[in-house]
């Protein structure tokens, strides 16, 4: 008998796998994190299939996430991301990868990791929530809206409360599984 997953990754077989193993499994740790927050980044005004589908290609193009890397990009290096066809080529998006990077650092010295201050929003525990169908989840939260402010006021890009949320989904900030999903209680 097949398991009962959330409706939105039902029948690709790279969403469910993602749904399975990763999304909604509490993250700490600040390399993963920032893949993610890069990754919610881009997709920001597209699916998020599209990205799974160019992870690897990004992980490829963007030094395996490595922020310290990123933060040292120059003009050439993102001229020639905005030419590699594997990722999405957005110019504001490139640029705010870079300058995302720098700020990630700057929170990571002043909290001593990113981690600390991100899950410092819940309190380091996870939100539970009990949605019969991922439909009903929201698409922001107060706790969304509140990191996103506060990421914007200390320079971040594309962090809107919607993109936090997703980012507090994916990194099991939140638990939005349906509640009938087998991965409900085991994250």
């Amino acid at each position: 008998m097949d398991k009962h997953r959330c409706g939105w990754c039902v029948g690709d077989p790279l969403y469910e796998a993602y749904h399975d193993l990763e999304w909604g499994v509490p993250i700490k740790d600040d390399d993963t994190l920032f893949e993610f927050l890069i990754l919610e980044t881009f997709q920001a005004g597209l699916s998020w299939i599209t990205v799974l589908r160019k992870r690897e290609n990004f992980r490829e193009a963007f030094d395996r996430f490595d922020y310290k890397k990123i933060a040292g990009y120059d003009q050439d290096k993102i001229d020639g991301l905005l030419q590699n066809p594997g990722i999405i080529r957005n110019k504001l998006k490139v640029n705010a990868t870079v300058s995302n990077a720098k700020a990630f650092m700057d929170i990571q010295k002043e909290f001593g990791s990113f981690s600390d201050y991100i899950w410092g929003f819940v309190d380091g525990s996870p939100i539970k929530n009990s949605w019969e169908n991922y439909k009903h989840a929201p698409a922001t939260s107060e706790v969304s809206d509140a990191i996103s402010k506060d990421l914007k006021k200390r320079g971040f890009k594309f962090v809107g409360s919607t993109v936090i949320y997703a980012h507090m989904q994916a990194t099991g900030m939140v638990n939005d599984h349906e509640i009938h999903c087998f991965r409900y209680e085991e994250v």
